[in-house]
């Protein structure tokens, strides 16, 4: 009998202070992912302490994450997991729980009492795109490019990367991306906004751990609301956001101030 990849073997984090550190550990398979890695990732948001305020998401090697192990979709599938097209065979309400298993790997990311960075170096595809835009920021290189290939291969994104991708860039840009499965540069990723900052290879490490201590110098109560008030601003009038915006400065003042509850 094969026995299954260990989810540790291609993930491993690590805690400094509030900070928090993933780290793909595959790169001799540019950390191609599996559901084993996805349940090492969800359990990770699982175990994570709960005065972690940052998450810094990185990998090894020359890429970020060339996606999905295509072996899922072989017959054979990847050693100790069920192949992926089995998955067919499910009944509905089967099918949705195992999909929204995967999925777990992918959203906790964006929890609202901690803030999450990407540094993204090379290749991005698919699930590893859709894995960077499960954090809140990304950090790019500049050889860092992305790519949505699902829907040329017959699917569809389905790691929670549709709604953070048509939020950052707009439908029209996303539907292109996803339709033709074309390259996005680390330069057109800064332009159209799925790149906060694009800087040289031998700088990424650096800049994305600089991001993470300017988002620790903040208060964490402010931070938390002030994410908050960005994340809610999309389903709001601008009437309800102003609202919003009172109610959360409101809190602020009366912490400060001593008055909180």
């Amino acid at each position: 009998m094969t026995e299954a990849t260990d989810e540790k073997d291609s993930v491993r984090w690590e805690r400094e202070g509030e900070l928090a550190v993933v780290t793909l550990t595959d790169p001799d398979r540019s950390n191609a992912q599996t559901p084993a890695m996805w349940r090492r990732l969800a359990a990770i948001g699982r175990e994570l302490p709960g005065d972690v305020r940052v998450v810094l998401l990185r990998a090894e090697g020359r890429n970020f994450s060339a996606g999905l192990d295509r072996a899922a979709f072989t017959p054979e599938g990847i050693p100790g997991e069920r192949p992926f097209l089995e998955l067919a065979r499910l009944d509905d309400a089967e099918l949705d729980a195992a999909i929204g298993e995967f999925q777990e790997a992918f959203t906790w990311w964006r929890r609202p009492d901690v803030v999450s960075v990407a540094a993204v170096r090379g290749a991005a595809v698919g699930a590893g795109f859709q894995l960077a835009l499960g954090c809140d920021v990304r950090v790019c290189a500049e050889d860092a490019r992305f790519a949505m290939r699902e829907t040329t291969l017959g699917l569809v994104p389905d790691l929670a990367g549709t709604k953070p991708l048509v939020d950052a860039v707009g439908r029209s840009r996303a539907l292109e991306m996803c339709l033709t499965g074309r390259w996005v540069s680390a330069e057109e990723a800064a332009r159209v906004g799925l790149a906060a900052v694009v800087v040289p290879g031998a700088e990424l490490d650096a800049a994305a751990r600089e991001l993470c201590a300017a988002l620790l110098a903040a208060p964490r109560d402010a931070v938390v609301e002030t994410k908050a008030l960005l994340d809610g601003a999309g389903a709001r009038s601008y009437d309800e956001q102003r609202a919003a915006e009172r109610a959360a400065q409101a809190r602020r003042l009366r912490d400060l101030a001593g008055l909180g509850e």
